[in-house]
């Protein structure tokens, strides 16, 4: 923890502090990651399946989406691939160390690893945020699909076998559903938080300096016991924002996302150099209000994005149109089942 010149905590720093000393809370991934995922789930549009939209799923939502921060420390091999997956260091200059740029990532993250390689770096140094995102997003579509397919099939089809078979693994599908929409809710959520999406991670850093940020560790402390003490679901859901449809693909939407959280990096760190987080002061709470609301306002669109796209889609081997099945043109039994 940064001391001033004298030995004593910076007057900041005692005030942040004093707030959060209450609490005992590790990270966004708890109460904020919470919050996040039970809103964007309860603001979902009654379009959307009446599973996802239940109290049950609800509490899911918000206790599934800590789950990869509840993974780690599951051993090296595992952690030392999924923790980039939280964080993308972005420099000032809107490249991830002089490589790659945000506005214009590489279509795959084995191309994005390439570019940080020729820059004497590699995506698990840079973070690769953005595509853990887009992986969620995809793999939360292609489940939405197969449900589509279990629900209109287990309508459509003249056998009681296969009905009955629709009907068990549809129920299995709502299960996964939800634990994939944690994981992408997760992810989402980190993408709003500023530090996140920074090279100033956890303190200004070893970086040019003229308004004199701080160089305190005040990653934590924000992230998660300032959110407990002072932010509630209530005052995030009066910040949402009503759904955005971008008419753009997944891609796009999570750049632009991660884009405008990095825009308030800059100012977190004036925010907290000017005591806007000091007991008491509406700034620092305003601040998180609107970062919350960013995430969870982001997961609700990117799961109806998610829920749109999923009619469009082909599933099963050998693969089947969701339209066709929709249009009950075909029982997609073997090709669910596997044609080995």
């Amino acid at each position: 923890m940064k001391q001033s010149p004298g030995g004593c905590l910076t007057a900041t720093t005692v005030m942040f502090l004093t707030i959060v000393a209450a609490s005992d809370a590790g990270a966004w991934g708890a109460t904020g990651h919470r919050v996040i995922g039970r809103l964007a789930v309860a603001e979902l549009p009654a379009d959307l399946p009446a599973f996802l939209r239940t109290a049950e799923s609800i509490e899911a939502a918000g206790e599934l989406a800590r789950e990869p921060d509840r993974w780690k420390g599951s051993g090296l091999v595992h952690d030392s691939d999924r923790d980039a997956a939280h964080f993308l260091d972005l420099g000032d200059d809107g490249l991830v160390f002089g490589g790659p740029a945000l506005a214009a990532l590489p279509p795959t993250r084995a191309r994005y690893d390439e570019a940080l390689r020729e820059k004497g770096a590699d995506s698990w140094k840079g973070g690769y945020l953005p595509y853990a995102i887009i992986d969620g997003w995809q793999q939360l579509t292609k489940d939405l699909a197969y449900w589509r397919v279990d629900v209109a099939a287990a309508k459509s089809t003249s056998s009681a076998a296969h009905k009955s078979w629709f009907v068990s693994d549809g129920k299995r599908r709502e299960e996964l559903i939800l634990r994939d929409l944690g994981a992408l809710a997760h992810y989402v959520g980190d993408g709003s938080q500023p530090m996140h999406v920074s090279v100033h991670f956890n303190g200004w850093g070893n970086f040019p300096n003229p308004d004199g940020f701080t160089m305190d560790r005040i990653h934590a402390p924000f992230e998660g016991e300032f959110v407990r003490a002072n932010i509630n679901e209530v005052m995030v859901r009066a910040a949402m924002a009503p759904y955005h449809d971008c008419q753009c693909a997944i891609d796009a939407r999570t750049r632009d996302y991660l884009v405008a959280t990095n825009k308030t990096v800059r100012p977190l760190y004036q925010l907290y150099k000017d005591g806007g987080f000091s007991k008491g002061d509406p700034r620092g709470r305003e601040f998180a209000v609107a970062r919350l609301a960013a995430g969870a306002s982001e997961l609700r669109d990117d799961i109806v994005d998610a829920w749109r796209t999923s009619a469009a889609a082909d599933v099963g081997w050998p693969a089947v149109k969701v339209a066709d099945v929709l249009a009950g043109k075909i029982d997609p039994f073997d090709s669910l089942l596997g044609e080995d």
